[in-house]
């Protein structure tokens, strides 16, 4: 499906409830590489559309928890689910740096920003929210603009 937003529109696919890939639309070689890597095989089928549909439409008008309690199912290695667990972590309003990403699971700032830039579900797996040591927005596959503009959104979300 595909979803509007004031940065970008986004692809998103479900397998059933669950959002299996969220990424901005104008990635498409990201979205056909994971999609052949991790999804090729199987036939994928839109659960609860008009959920995720309003989940995205409340955090774009800016509730910045409302994509929280998405259920999601990302393929990846060990060690990226367990960074992309830890990303989830990272409350609305506030950002981690990548060596506190690496602390959180035991590991160095290198190999967490190589799970950081595989993250295949966008925006519910809160990767935008890991910055530099130096407090710089760095490393973001949707681009450097667009993690600008949605810290600057989820901040002043919760400062309302």
């Amino acid at each position: 499906m595909q979803i509007p937003s004031p940065v970008g529109e986004m692809t998103v696919i479900m397998d059933g409830d669950t959002v299996i890939l969220a990424e901005f639309s104008d990635q498409p070689a990201r979205i056909e590489k994971y999609m052949a890597k991790h999804h090729a095989d199987k036939t994928v089928t839109a659960g609860n559309v008009e959920y995720v549909e309003s989940a995205f439409a409340a955090y774009f008008a800016g509730d910045a928890t409302a994509l929280e309690g998405m259920k999601i199912n990302a393929s990846g290695s060990d060690f990226d689910r367990k960074v992309w667990a830890a990303l989830r972590t990272i409350p609305a309003g506030e950002t981690w740096s990548y060596a506190d990403l690496a602390n959180a699971v035991g590991s160095h700032p290198r190999p967490v920003g190589g799970a950081n830039g595989r993250n295949p579900i966008a925006l519910i797996i809160a990767c935008h929210r890991v910055i530099g040591k130096d407090g710089t927005l760095t490393g973001y596959a949707g681009g450097v603009e667009r993690k600008s503009w949605l810290l600057e959104m989820e901040n002043t979300s919760l400062n309302r």
